[in-house]
């Protein structure tokens, strides 16, 4: 067991330093590597694998409510994402910039794309003209570059991998709906496959996106109880439409603009993961997700029958539709052990020569290690419920985390009380609706407004910071 302790012993402690912890991970789980462009990752094969499951899932999601994907340009000609001027300021800061082809200078810069609204506006322009033409339900999945000035791998960078959806619609009740029904796409997707809880909510006015008129989020809590915004959707009402001139023809035969939304999640949604399901071993992976749902480590492999039984165990589950690695390695049994944990495979089964001698095998849950002897008649059905009992109790632990760290606060000096003595999470203010106090808020306790939530509930008369009549219940906390 020497292996087993030194490499457990590698990873900083999520209690002692939560940064250094989860930098440790990605890159002794071999999620990442570091590139010779600043701010930038190398996302490795298992790192990668991970967004491919989420990708996968996410885009069946998609694709059964009715939408199409697309490819739309990398490249964003300054005259057009000036066309809209909120957009534009709103990003100005984060805006990266091709000056040159080659060796000649361009007569007109282009941006890198930072997000693709003017790029779905300039073509629907193109492809509308009717009612017949609508709605336009589009997805693409691709990057985008944000010249972020503090990065941290999958949680800032400055390049980093999403899906985009735009949609265009006949009218604002539509594009509304949409935007509500893709918002619960995203909370479904990550209660059911990353099994992490989250808060549904509306961004306040000052913290919604560039052009938009409405923005709706999903919040979900870290270990640590800092918030991670896992996902946004947007209602642009008919701004963008206005701005780049697109048009419909109604039934009756009038020009009408179209309503548009907009919705997106990122490779930020591994960092959730990581935050969220982790321990001092390394990750925990959703069975959804993981790359590998089932590691078969066979014990004294040396021994006659244990690799023939162990490759017939791993062929069962694989025709079972289990993603299966058989280790056969010349790594001790230990090291194996200390590996899958920190890799975070759901299940580990373990069979050896006395296993194959009273016709069994033992499994092994990633986040609890409780063991459990299972007949050899027996193992794929119960792969499937211990894969079920994982991911409930992932989920379960998770939720207990947002229940035991959310406050509720009649005043800034609670928050700060809360804060301090139990250690960061939500909080549960109520709220005038000015931006002075949610800024106030913010500066004397260092907790920002996170969402309004879609379930209210109304915890004081007045605001937590001017003592006016309150309007919204918030909930405020620290977030990356």
């Amino acid at each position: 067991m020497q292996d087993n302790k030194k490499l457990v012993q590698e990873i900083t402690s999520r209690d002692e330093d939560f940064a250094k912890w989860y930098t440790d991970i990605v890159l002794k789980a071999d999620l990442v590597g570091y590139s010779g462009v600043k701010g930038c990752m190398v996302i490795r094969p298992y790192g990668y694998a991970i967004w491919e499951n989420i990708q996968k899932l996410l885009d069946k999601r998609f694709k059964e409510t009715g939408h199409e994907n697309v490819y739309m340009p990398m490249f964003i000609p300054e005259s057009l994402l000036n066309k809209e001027k909120d957009h534009i300021e709103g990003f100005a800061p984060e805006v990266a910039w091709v000056t040159h082809g080659g060796s000649e200078e361009l007569t007109e810069r282009l941006c890198v794309r930072p997000t693709s609204e003017v790029l779905f506006c300039e073509h629907y322009k193109q492809i509308i003209s009717s009612y017949r033409d609508l709605p336009k339900l589009y997805n693409q999945w691709c990057s985008v570059v944000r010249w972020e000035k503090t990065t941290r791998p999958f949680l800032r960078s400055r390049e980093f991998l999403w899906q985009e959806g735009h949609t265009a619609h006949a009218t604002a009740e539509d594009a509304t709906l949409e935007t509500e029904k893709m918002l619960n796409v995203y909370s479904d997707f990550c209660a059911e496959d990353l099994n992490m809880p989250v808060i549904k909510g509306r961004k306040t006015e000052s913290d919604k996106f560039a052009g938009a008129v409405a923005t709706y989020c999903i919040e979900a809590l870290m270990h640590d109880g800092k918030a991670l915004q896992a996902g946004t959707t947007h209602y642009f009402g008919d701004g963008f439409a206005k701005a780049f001139d697109i048009t419909y023809t109604t039934k009756e035969n009038k020009l009408e603009y179209v309503h548009q939304s907009s919705w997106g999640v990122s490779t930020r949604l591994i960092g959730g993961i990581i935050m969220a399901h982790g321990d001092d071993s390394g990750l925990v992976l959703p069975p959804a997700v993981a790359p590998v749902q089932v590691v078969i480590i066979p014990v004294a492999q040396h021994k006659e029958g244990v690799l023939e039984k162990a490759k017939e165990i791993a062929d069962k589950l694989e025709k079972a539709g289990w993603r299966v690695k058989l280790d056969d390695s010349d790594n001790s049994a230990g090291w194996k052990f200390s590996e899958y944990e920190m890799k975070g495979v759901p299940l580990r089964l373990e069979i050896g020569p006395k296993d194959i001698e009273q016709n069994q095998c033992v499994i092994v849950r990633r986040d609890n290690r409780i063991k459990t002897s299972v007949s050899l008649d027996s193992f794929e059905e119960a792969v499937k419920n211990l894969m079920k009992a994982l991911a409930d109790g992932i989920y379960e632990k998770s939720l207990e985390n947002i229940k035991n760290r959310t406050y509720t606060c009649k005043n800034i000096d609670e928050i700060n009380a809360a804060l301090t003595q139990n250690g960061d999470g939500f909080v549960k203010a109520m709220w005038c609706g000015e931006e002075k106090c949610e800024d106030e808020v913010k500066e004397k306790t260092g907790a920002g407004s996170r969402c309004i939530p879609l379930e209210q509930e109304k915890t004081a008369d007045t605001c937590v910071c001017c003592g006016k009549p309150q309007k919204h219940m918030v909930i405020w906390g620290k977030a990356y």
